[in-house]
Parts: structure tokens; sequence; C-alpha cells
């Protein structure tokens, strides 16, 4: 299983999401941690357990396990916390902003990679969540850490095109670990 198996079952009708997954997995402007942790939390975030695996094969190679288990946390935490802040900020009642959250979220100060790693993988799943407080949030530790406008919209490009092979292969109904196990 890797990303080219994976790429493979994408229909021709979305040849452009092929490609864009062909060209960001060989991206060179993010680190090689930050580039695969950044494909793992985001197939996480899309939930589909072809993605996943497909990418989870692939990461091996790349991420140490440290890293890969950030990018799962980065993925669970932005999971909960994205619906949360998203209620909070949409929510006409502003007073839910000034409320603590009350919810555990240690990961974050303690994710055992580095601290920018984590937070481009939590601004990718925010990204793929549509919540607009974790993205400010995110982006303002990343332009902190010194992360450039292009490595933040790099990532955000991964989690948009794992999104989409997760909606292709979900909208197509492809058995896609059946046919990932059969293309190994």
């Amino acid at each position: 299983m890797s990303i080219e198996s994976l790429k493979n079952l994408i229909p021709d009708y979305a040849k452009d999401i092929r490609l864009n997954l062909s060209s960001l997995a060989g991206d060179e402007s993010l680190t090689e941690q930050q580039l695969w942790g950044t494909f793992v939390a985001s197939a996480y975030g899309a939930r589909n357990r072809a993605v996943i695996a497909a990418v989870e094969a692939q990461a091996a190679e790349h991420l140490s396990p440290e890293a890969f288990n950030a990018a799962k946390a980065a993925a669970s935490i932005m999971a909960m916390n994205n619906v949360y802040y998203r209620f909070a900020h949409l929510a006409k009642n502003k007073e839910y902003q000034t409320l603590p959250a009350k919810l555990r979220m240690n990961v974050i100060g303690n994710p055992g990679v580095e601290k920018a790693d984590f937070e481009l993988w939590s601004l990718a799943v925010s990204a793929m969540n549509g919540c607009g407080m974790c993205i400010d949030s995110h982006e303002a530790e990343l332009r902190k850490a010194g992360l450039s406008n292009v490595e933040i919209q790099t990532a955000v490009r991964i989690a948009a095109t794992v999104n989409a092979v997760a909606a292709v292969l979900d909208g197509e109904g492809i058995n896609a670990l059946g046919a990932l196990a059969q293309a190994a």
C-alpha cells in the first residue's frame, strides 16, 4: 500500500486530484517530518480508512514513532477542538467565547515533536474542518515560529487534496481497502 496504489483508485474524472496528490507527495517546501506528518494528520482528519492505510504505509518510511503519534494526536484533538471553537465562533451569543472550554488539551502543550510541526498539522486539520477560530490561532503560532506563507499554504494544500481523495473514494463507493490489498 502506498500513495501510488491510492492514486490508481482515483477515477479519471478526478485526474486533477491524482496529479495534486503526486506533486504534493514530492513537495520540498516542508521538512520531511512536516510533510508526512501533515499527510497523516490529514488522512485521519478525512476519516477514510483506505486513505489512512495508504498514507500510513508511506509515512512510516519518513516519520519517527513519536512524530507519527503526534500527527495522529493533532487530528484527534482537532476533531474535538474544531467543533467546540467553531460553535463558540459562530454562535450569536458571544459569551461562549469568554467561557473556559473545560476540555482536556494537554497534547497541545506537549506533543512529543517540535511545537511548530504540531501546529502545522493542527492547522491542516482545522482547515479541513472549517474552524476559522482554530485556523487563525494555529496560523498565528506558525508565523511566530517563522514558517512562511508558502509552507503554511503547502500544509493546507495537502489537507485539501487528501480530503478530496477521501471524498472521491467515498462518493464512488469504492471498496478501497480491498482494492489496495490487491494492488499491494
